[in-house]
C-alpha cells in the first residue's frame, strides 16, 4: 500500500475576517471603509487591505494590500498580522521573505490563532525562514491540532507516524488521522485506510480501509485512489 509519508502542506491562503459586525455594513461601501480607515480604525484596515487583496470593490492592488494590513498589524490585529506572514510567505506585493513571514505569524499565533501556529508547525518542518526542527513543528502543530485545524492534525499524525520530531508512535498517528479524516481531509483519510490495511495500532481490516480509500478517491487524492485499486486487486 501506498503511504502518504509527507506532511500535508497546507496551501497559505489570505485570511478573510469573516467576524467584523462593527464594520460589516460598511463593507459594500470603500469610500466609507476608506474613511475609518484613515482614522485608524484597525478592523477597517484589514478590510480594506483584504478588498485590494482579492479585487473585491476596487482595482486589485497588492502593494496596497500590503500598507493596509501593516497599518493594522501594526496595531495589534491578529487577522492583519496573519495576512503580512501570509504577504510575506508568498512574495505578493512585497519581496517573498520567510523570515518576516514566521515573525508575523509568530506574533498572531502568540494570540491563540490556530492558522498561524499551523503556518508554523510547516514552515519548521519545511525549514523555511527556520532551521528545520521537526520538535518545534510538533510543538506548533500541537496548539493548532487542538484547536481543530484539520490539516494541522493531518501533519501531526505524519510525524507521530514516521517518528519525526517525536517516538513512533502508531496509536497518536490513528489518533489525529481519524480527528482529520472525520473533517473530510483526503490524505489522512487515505493514510488512515493504510493503517488499516497493514493492522497498525488497529486490527487488520480491508474492508474498514476500502472504505477510507473511496473517501478519499471521491475526495480527489490520487493516493487514494491508487491504494483502493491496489486493493480491491487482491
Amino acid at each position: 500500500m501506498i503511504l502518504s509519508n509527507t506532511s500535508l502542506i497546507r496551501k497559505i491562503t489570505f485570511f478573510l475576517v469573516a467576524m467584523m459586525l462593527s464594520v460589516s455594513a460598511i463593507a459594500a461601501d470603500f469610500n466609507q471603509t476608506q474613511l475609518l480607515a484613515n482614522q485608524g480604525e484597525a478592523k477597517a484596515q484589514v478590510l480594506l487591505g483584504a478588498m485590494y487583496y482579492t479585487g473585491e470593490g476596487v482595482r486589485q492592488d497588492y502593494t496596497k494590500a500590503f500598507e493596509w494590513n501593516q497599518k493594522a498589524a501594526n496595531q495589534g490585529d491578529v487577522e492583519a498580522q496573519y495576512n503580512l506572514g501570509t504577504i510575506y510567505y508568498e512574495g505578493i506585493g512585497v519581496r517573498q521573505d520567510y523570515n518576516k513571514a514566521i515573525e508575523w505569524y509568530q506574533k498572531a499565533a502568540n494570540q491563540g490563532l490556530a492558522e498561524a501556529q499551523h503556518n508554523i508547525g510547516l514552515m519548521y518542518a519545511k525549514g523555511r525562514g527556520v532551521h528545520q526542527d521537526y520538535n518545534k513543528a510538533i510543538e506548533w502543530y500541537q496548539k493548532a491540532a487542538k484547536q481543530g485545524v484539520p490539516l494541522a492534525q493531518n501533519n501531526l499524525a505524519s510525524l507521530f507516524y514516521n517518528g519525526q520530531g517525536v517516538r513512533q508512535d502508531y496509536n497518536q498517528a490513528i489518533y489525529w488521522y481519524k480527528k482529520a479524516a472525520n473533517q473530510g481531509v483526503a490524505a489522512s483519510q487515505s493514510n488512515l485506510g493504510t493503517m488499516y490495511a497493514n493492522g497498525e495500532a488497529v486490527s487488520q481490516n480491508e474492508t474498514m480501509a476500502r472504505q477510507l480509500y473511496k473517501q478519499s478517491c471521491d475526495n480527489g487524492y490520487q493516493i487514494g485512489c491508487s491504494n483502493y485499486q491496489i486493493l480491491n486487486q487482491r
